[in-house]
């Protein structure tokens, strides 16, 4: 209440700043979608992030309700809740089948199962206040993994050396939604807003860091890989080959030889009869049959 209330200037300015940069948030990864939209394919882009984001923003709404008077959490996650279905919308269009079944499953289980399943504890097991502070722990929690949603594709950044799928304009409005809103739960002393957004500054600023880190690292993909290793390759090829051909001739000339004595033996054989056959027609000759005349 004290959020929305002209007595509490401070705050209500905050909330109004809050929410303006949160739906600038919510709006970061137009981009990422519009280059979706443009090659038709989700390419190495992950759904994890918007389900996250999509599914707090529902805990956040349930929990603005339950404490009432909370009318900047209503609207800006309101909006969150319709900005994160189109972008999980867009990604179920162009995403490949194992990726649909991916987000498909995770949606089923936090979306349906998980706030389903906190739906009931908390209407039926608490009241009162206890219900308030029961949800406002459960907030916290998946507050924190909003945060940490998008380091989901850290391992990749850091494998590629690129951060070409982790965009710098969603890590920094993270960052300064994660100030504004630590500002207003100190304002309207709840504890719940407040604490979340601590690790989400330090996660945000760990995003940047990364970010800063390999913006000018040259990419290694698999093509790369392939590239690189083919000059290894071709003089592995080559060593092999010149170490093949220095044994190989002490193989010919020993393969010459025998070929060549056969050679000489046929040529005696046939000398030796061609000078046989020579002597029998010379002894023919001098000795042939007598002829008488009669």
């Amino acid at each position: 209440m004290a959020g929305l209330s002209m007595h509490h200037p401070w705050a209500f300015a905050f909330g109004l700043l809050g929410n303006i940069i949160s739906f600038m948030t919510f709006l970061a990864p137009i981009p990422t979608f519009y280059r979706i939209y443009k090659t038709k394919s989700t390419e190495g882009f992950q759904s994890v992030p918007y389900v996250v984001a999509l599914f707090s923003a529902m805990l956040w709404i349930f929990y603005a309700l339950i404490k009432t008077g909370e009318g900047f959490l209503i609207t800006i996650n309101a909006a969150g809740c319709v900005i994160e279905s189109i972008y999980i919308i867009m990604y179920f269009i162009y995403a490949s089948k194992k990726g649909k079944l991916f987000t498909a499953k995770i949606m089923a289980a936090l979306n349906g199962g998980v706030f389903g399943l906190i739906l009931l504890v908390t209407l039926l097991l608490f009241k009162g206040d206890k219900r308030v502070v029961m949800l406002g722990w459960i907030c916290v929690g998946f507050s924190v993994s909003v945060f940490v949603a998008p380091l989901s594709i850290i391992k990749r950044v850091i494998q590629t050396r690129s951060v070409e799928y982790m965009p710098f304009s969603l890590s920094l409005s993270l960052s300064l939604s994660a100030i504004i809103w630590f500002l207003y739960g100190l304002l309207i002393k709840d504890k719940y807003v407040a604490l979340p957004n601590i690790l989400g500054f330090t996660f945000g600023i760990v995003q940047m860091g990364l970010y800063m880190f390999y913006m000018n690292k040259t990419p290694v993909g698999a093509e790369g890989k392939e590239a690189g290793k083919l000059p290894a390759a071709t003089d592995e090829h080559i060593i092999v080959n010149m170490a093949k051909l220095s044994p190989a001739l002490p193989e010919k000339s020993s393969e010459v030889h025998p070929v060549a004595e056969m050679a000489r033996t046929n040529c005696a054989t046939q000398a030796a009869v061609v000078a046989e056959n020579r002597n029998m027609a010379n002894a023919f000759v001098t000795h042939g049959p007598t002829i008488r005349v009669t």
